[in-house]
């Protein structure tokens, strides 16, 4: 038996999740592979801006915190770390990494670098075809910031046989993260697609933290889970065959079973016969579960048919600009006032011919939220009295046109409705993505431990 815990399942989980899954695993004393799956579409890109800015930066910024309570854990129980939280700069986050472990006294750690996702300057877009997925949304109108072409496991399996006690990724498939750990351990064949789609399940379900483990599935009254503020996050029990059990820590709050596995089995499965990743097509069609014993859940009967010949690669760019802007009303007629606030700035917005879009929603102790063209909350009738805040939303190409119409909002104070306040508001670019496929042969995947040439 082989056991993976998750230790994020995105950037900003919680930052003490991981010791009770290190605890476990530890206390079993067979060595194991926590993973930190810390990486969005848009984190990326937030990521290659930070790096623009100072090249020392550009990784996952609770990387310290995340690991600084469990890293001489790890390190004496054999337990390997692998994690996505190199952003887009994972040599710079393994340099963090070994700075954090000489300062608590571990020495050099064995850091690998798995290098490849980067596809800036290496492929030209026009003649790549759109993901089907993003077909409706429009094409790309700004400056491209990165191209991260979604990895396999490969080279995290390799750099844990080569010795990794720590693998530091910028882009790889989510599941890759436990599968290339199974692979290195069991070794099993690429050629095996059962048990590599197997070992993706195992990723699979673990990739998103404790939504497995009851976090994201709680819902009072319908869905009850206990423990809610001391969540265990979710452990992955695997043999050699690919058949595994979900669990979690001892004393921690949270519900594996049939349920929480089964959504989490669902989660983002746009073919249930043919999801395609990196590395391999996985069929969920013939997955058995079986519930054991209390947070305990059987998985097994997992397919594997041929990976895809192309891989998935997310493209970032500046697209236009958004403005945010809130205020609230309350007490008496609270939510004509908040309604009469949308007229206003709507007019306003004619009046000065500011050319954005926009539109708005009311939030409040019944929140109506508004379709883009505006015709919802005409017909929105509630108690008039109340709590309500009125959040405004302004999309436009120029900076300077979008501050125009937040500052309408900002004028509300005064202006009117009666008793507007807490005003706040915000402009900034927005950071668009879409998704491309690209050939395999165009993707070059490797590894290098840190302080060694790449």
């Amino acid at each position: 038996m082989y056991r993976i815990g998750s230790g994020a399942g995105f950037s900003g989980d919680r930052i003490d999740a991981p010791q009770s899954v290190v605890a476990a695993i530890a206390a079993a004393g067979e060595g194991g592979t926590v993973i930190f799956e810390t990486l969005g579409e848009r984190t990326l890109a937030l990521g290659q801006i930070a790096k623009r800015q100072d090249a020392a930066r550009g990784y996952e910024p609770l990387l310290e915190d995340m690991l600084e309570p469990i890293l001489a854990r790890c390190v004496s129980a054999g337990i390997v770390i692998v994690g996505n939280f190199g952003q887009a700069n994972p040599p710079a986050a393994a340099a963090a990494i070994q700075a954090l472990a000489i300062r608590l006294g571990l020495g050099g750690l064995r850091i690998a670098v798995v290098s490849g996702d980067d596809l800036v300057g290496r492929i030209d877009l026009s003649q790549t075809e759109r993901w089907d997925g993003d077909g409706r949304l429009p094409g790309i109108d700004g400056d491209v910031i990165a191209i991260n072409a979604y990895l396999g496991a490969g080279a995290i399996a390799d750099a844990i046989r080569a010795g990794a006690q720590v693998v530091v990724t910028g882009r790889v498939a989510d599941p890759a993260l436990a599968l290339g750990p199974l692979v290195a351990h069991f070794n099993w064949a690429w050629d095996d697609l059962d048990r590599i789609a197997a070992g993706t399940l195992v990723g699979h379900l673990l990739e998103c933290g404790a939504q497995v483990s009851g976090g994201f599935f709680a819902d009072p009254g319908f869905k009850d889970v206990p423990g809610t503020a001391n969540i265990g996050f979710p452990i992955a029990e695997v043999e050699a065959d690919g058949s595994f059990v979900i669990t979690k820590a001892a004393g921690t709050g949270g519900l594996v079973d049939l349920r929480t596995v089964k959504e989490q089995l669902l989660y983002e499965i746009h073919d249930p016969a043919a999801y395609l990743t990196p590395d391999v097509t996985l069929d969920i069609t013939d997955v058995d579960l079986e519930e054991i014993g209390p947070d305990r859940v059987r998985v097994s009967g997992a397919r594997g048919h041929a990976a895809p010949a192309r891989l998935k690669a997310t493209v970032s760019f500046y697209g236009d600009w958004l403005g945010e802007a809130e205020i609230s009303y309350a007490g008496p007629n609270a939510l004509a006032r908040a309604r009469l606030a949308i007229t206003t700035i709507n007019e306003r917005v004619r009046m000065r011919d500011i050319p954005v879009r926009h539109r708005a929603d009311i939030i409040g102790t019944v929140s109506a939220f508004d379709s883009d063209d505006g015709d919802f909350l005409a017909d929105f009738d509630d108690t008039p009295d109340g709590d309500y805040r009125v959040r405004f939303a302004f999309g436009g190409g120029s900076q300077r046109e979008v501050e125009r119409a937040v500052q309408e909002v900002n004028a509300l104070y005064c202006c009117g409705p009666a008793g507007g306040g807490g005003v706040r508001h915000s402009v900034r670019p927005r950071v668009r993505t879409l998704s491309h496929m690209v050939p395999r042969a165009l993707v070059e995947t490797g590894f290098h431990f840190a302080g060694e040439p790449s």
